[in-house]
């Protein structure tokens, strides 16, 4: 029988625990393993004082320094042995709980505590100051080649996940599993002395590990490791004390941040393509989008999904980070500092044209808008219950970020430098709520902390200061978060629209020689991939444009709250605090919603009423918003709402069941067709054509529905002589304008056309003599194509109007004007040179006579039926220049050859009829007041004035519809330029008696 197997003494199981633990041994033993260190001076040392050779708790801490201090050739450098010490203290840990003596048991769980609890303590020692212990070459250490940090690798294992290495591009990060529960310990439980250098190590190594990698490498992993250190006090303190947190020196550009910060290179990560020596890897165009025209469509579809979910992934990440540091009032401040310097180092984005090397990518600022809304998230509620939060004062009271070089709605700088020193504001200035005592403590803060340990719940969140005063002011979070996306949306996301924009029109190279087909081939294939990386991240991706919208909303409702709400009309004057705001804020919105307008299912979901309301309040209101190129987006705006066709639209609603759409919509489209005629730019003249051509648009389908059309008629009866007479007058002026300028080029067109077909002689020209020409031609079609596609708008728009409302154009100073506009169109399309009009392919250049011809017979006969005082047959005879009462037989005849209505053609010859009578009246009335005297001719117009009237200025006396028909277009005295009203006309009584006597006299 067996003898029973003798029981090991507490001592001697703490021994054996140990030596497995820390690999050491007292007792020279033939050890096979050689990571074992046989540690004799200590094991002397502890003979020497009278102990056994046995490893004890007490002892673990000596031990452990002479295994880390001594030299042991083929044992394991320091960070790896600690390391594995805990590992099997783990391991040992394990192996205790099946221990069935409890009291040793619990013995033992507090030997391999404190063991597991000294190797990482010295783990933290050694990386925090790696000479403590000089016989170690670290070159040796097989985790720190490369010079990383060795807890680098750990963190990685720590955080990865299945899709780290995304999409089979670049491996994801590996290295050795962590210890269960070390990295937790390691941080949890250090100061931040020992720890900022392990960690300003760990930053750098992560910022590295992203700098040159695109949407398609691995940036989950280290983005990941980045929010894992951020979970600790410690690692949050050390990001933002970081000399690379926001880097310094005289050479920090927007491209500097974006590349040397530590999260720059984050914000980096991107499917846009970037400048060349910045250009990340792998390269998304050439792999998503390579020989785009032999993808199948669901290859796109594939990389579409892929690209949005791993920028979506990427966003996400992102603002956690960020919202962990705005979430301790420790670190909040650091963020806003990061974030405005970010913003403000690449202000010059905004531009035209921006320096790819000295500001930031645009993949950096479209990741950093997706970012920003979804830190706007918890104020983009339905009912927008936090834009109270949003303090307009902020613009000028920030030193944060440069607001107020920006251009203003409508303040000029001087107006807001005024407004600013006279303290003219509704509000007192935040900053006075706080006493001398406070700014005291504030700027004894400011002088002794780096501001990384201000909190946020009681000094101010952004230790702004007024630039006039030099007192603090204090602005929530909120109002802090709501401008700087405004901005960051400014330079990046529709910034981003823009330049895919411009993508799309420089898609189209122009074909030139053979030579250059395979250049041109490459240059195709390049824009190709670069459009559809921009499609991919902002197209396709209908959350960020949601996100966007919902911004935009709260901005929209804030800034009619800084104007008394949403009430119509406007207050008479408009409060600096809008007057004075960044004017792309609205810009912005506008062209969002053009953008957004224009993808399908975009809008959807999306609360366009408010945007609605803030549009029909603006457009027309020049004392708020000054830029009439601004106002006019927001008709573009409604272009692209606008119902087309008989099914119902998402916006139809908008329009027709809308109160202040019904009510101002059809008023502030007519004053702004006005208003549009000079807009200060040198290419105003072209503009307002393009400008026009939307409202007009829009008028059109508003005159089918009744309730704008009931509104319409009320308007043209109040504003008779006001904004209605302008708004016709312009309307004429263009007309003539345009169909003038489309028959000349016309004409213009056939004569090159000419040319052109003599092939013998064409051939004998010079090859750029013929290039030349050929181009010119094609211009020429161009121009008329738009010139008529507009002038046919225009009539239309006279021809169906004129139909209900005929009062303005019988006015005195408009019906001459009207007559003569009618018999010049007359002239044209049915006067002898009619056959010189005549075109190949009419329908090409937007040309259709018979319809033109049609309609300008109605507005002849919608007159005539309106015409209750039967001027306008006079007015019809006065034009010189086109009247020709045979043209009204030619047109008749015409009319009955293409169809049109039997009563309108009767109609149309009776109003000829009448025209002839007045001719032959005016001609008898002529010969009987003989020569008239020179005194009674109006000198514009060289007629008899009936009702003279007295310039104020340059004191001349002309007939008073004369001078108010050119009133309409321009307010300003004819003879000398000075400004001028109708109601400054002085009436010339004397003069009208002497001319009232001279008629009867002669009659």
């Amino acid at each position: 029988m067996a003898t029973a197997k003798p029981q090991r003494s507490p001592a001697e199981i703490e021994d054996i625990i140990l030596r497995k633990i820390l690999l050491v041994t007292l007792i020279d033993s033939m050890e096979r393993d050689s990571r074992v260190a046989y540690l004799e001076l200590t094991a002397a040392e502890i003979l020497s004082e009278g102990k056994e050779l046995r490893l004890s708790r007490d002892l673990t801490e000596r031990i452990l320094i002479d295994r880390l201090s001594g030299h042991f050739p083929s044992a394991e450098p320091p960070f790896p042995y600690l390391l594995g010490c805990c590992r099997r203290a783990y391991e040992e840990g394990k192996k205790i709980m099946s221990m069935k003596d409890k009291s040793i048991r619990a013995e033992m769980e507090s030997v391999v505590k404190q063991a597991k609890q000294l190797a990482v303590s010295y783990c933290r020692i050694h990386l925090s100051n790696p000479d403590m212990f000089p016989n170690w070459d670290s070159s040796g250490d097989s985790n720190n080649k490369s010079n990383l940090s060795p807890l680098l690798p750990l963190i990685f294992s720590e955080v990865s996940t299945s899709v780290d290495g995304f999409a089979g591009t670049s491996s994801s990060f590996v290295g050795e599993s962590c210890p269960p529960g070390f990295l937790e310990e390691f941080f949890r439980d250090s100061d931040y002395e020992s720890m900022e250098p392990v960690l300003k190590q760990l930053y750098e190594d992560l910022r590295g590990s992203v700098l040159k990698v695109s949407a398609l490498g691995n940036f989950q992993q280290p983005l990941r490791a980045l929010l894992y250190l951020l979970s600790f006090p410690v690692g949050a303190k050390s990001l933002v004390n970081h000399p690379w947190w926001i880097p310094k020196g005289v050479y920090l550009n927007g491209r500097v941040i974006e590349m040397t910060s530590i999260l720059g290179p984050f914000f980096h990560v991107s499917a846009l393509p970037d400048q060349t020596i910045f250009k990340s890897q792998p390269d998304v165009g050439q792999q998503c989008f390579s020989e785009i025209s032999t993808r199948r469509t669901a290859d796109l579809l594939s990389s579409f999904t892929t690209i949005k979910t791993v920028m979506n992934n990427l966003y996400d990440g992102l603002a956690e980070v960020l919202r962990s540091l705005l979430k301790n009032t420790n670190t909040r401040e650091n963020v806003l500092e990061y974030l405005a310097e970010v913003i403000n180092k690449n202000s010059s984005r905004g531009h035209m044209q921006v320096d790819p090397i000295s500001c930031a990518s645009s993949g950096m600022f479209l990741n950093l808008s997706a970012v920003m809304l979804r830190l706007c998230e918890p104020f983009l509620d339905a009912n927008l219950t936090k834009r109270d939060k949003i303090d307009a004062k902020y613009v000028f009271n920030s030193t944060r970020l440069d607001l107020r070089q920006l251009t203003a709605l409508h303040a000029s700088s001087e107006e807001v430098a005024e407004w600013l020193s006279k303290g003219n504001s509704k509000k007192d200035d935040v900053s006075r709520q706080y006493s001398e005592g406070e700014n005291r403590l504030l700027q004894s803060q400011e002088a002794t902390s780096s501001g990384s340990n201000i909190d946020g719940s009681s000094l101010p969140s952004n230790k702004a200061m007024s630039k006039s005063s030099g007192e603090k002011a204090r602005f929530p979070f909120i109002c802090e978060c709501f401008f700087m996306t405004a901005r960051v949306l400014n330079l990046g996301l529709l910034k981003a629209f823009s330049d895919f924009k411009h993508l799309l029109q420089e898609q189209a190279p122009s074909p030139q020689v053979d030579q250059d087909i395979v250049r041109l081939e490459k240059e195709f294939e390049s824009y190709s991939q670069e459009k559809l990386c921009y499609e991919s991240q902002i197209l396709r991706d209908g959350g960020l444009l949601q996100q966007a919208l919902s911004f935009y909303r709260l901005m929209v409702v804030w800034l009619v709250g800084l104007v008394g709400g949403f009430n119509m009309p406007l207050p008479p004057s408009c409060p600096m605090e809008f007057a004075s705001l960044p004017e792309h804020f609205v810009e912005d919105a506008m062209e969002l919603l053009i953008f957004a307008s224009r993808i399908p299912k975009a809008l959807d979901g999306i609360l366009l009423d408010d945007f609605m309301n803030f549009i029909i309040m603006f457009m027309a209101s020049p004392e708020y918003i000054r830029n009439p190129y601004l106002r006019a987006k927001m008709v573009e705006v409604l272009n692209c709402w606008m119902p087309r066709g008989s099914g119902s639209s998402v916006t139809t609603t908008l329009f027709e069941g809308h109160q202040l759409s019904l009510e101002y919509l059809v008023r502030n489209l007519l004053k702004l067709y006005v208003d549009i005629e000079f807009t200060g730019s040198h290419t105003q003249f072209y503009d307002k054509f393009n400008i026009r051509h939307n409202i007009s648009e829009l008028l059109e389908y508003l005159w089918q529905v009744p309730s704008h059309r009931n509104t319409w008629r009320q308007i043209a009866k109040e504003e008779e002589k006001g904004v209605y007479l302008n708004f016709l007058n312009f309307l004429i002026n263009d007309s003539i304008f345009l169909l003038d300028e489309s028959l000349n080029k016309i004409l213009e067109m056939k004569e090159l056309e000419a040319e052109m077909s003599n092939t013998v002689e064409w051939e004998r020209r010079p090859a750029q003599e013929r290039q030349e020409r050929t181009r010119l031609f094609h211009s020429q079609e161009n121009i008329i194509r738009i010139d008529m596609k507009l002038a046919m708008e225009d009539v239309s728009l006279l021809a169906f109007t004129s139909e209900q409302i005929t009062a303005p154009f019988l006015l005195p100073e408009m019906v001459e004007r009207v007559a003569s506009m009618l018999n010049y169109f007359l002239l044209q399309l049915v006067g002898p040179q009619r056959k010189s009009l005549s075109l190949k392919d009419p329908e090409k250049y937007e040309f259709r006579p018979k319809q033109l011809l049609k309609q300008i017979v109605n507005i002849y006969v919608h007159l005539a039926r309106g015409d209750k005082e039967n001027i306008f047959p006079a007015a019809i005879t006065k034009d010189g220049r086109s009247y020709n009462e045979q043209l009204f037989s030619a047109a008749a005849d015409v009319l009955d050859r293409i169809g049109e209505d039997g009563r309108i053609i009767q109609e149309f010859m009776e109003l000829g009829t009448k025209a002839r009578d007045a001719a032959s009246e005016a001609m008898d009335t002529e010969a009987a007041l003989g020569e008239i005297p020179d005194e009674f001719l109006d000198p514009i117009q060289y007629t008899l004035m009936m009702d003279p009237v007295i310039l104020p200025s340059s004191r001349i006396t002309v007939d008073r519809h004369v001078i108010q028909r050119h009133l309409l277009s321009d307010n300003t005295d004819p003879f000398n330029r000075s400004h001028l009203t109708a109601d400054m006309l002085i009436p010339d009584t004397e003069l009208k008696a002497k001319i009232e006597d001279f008629i009867k006299s002669r009659g």
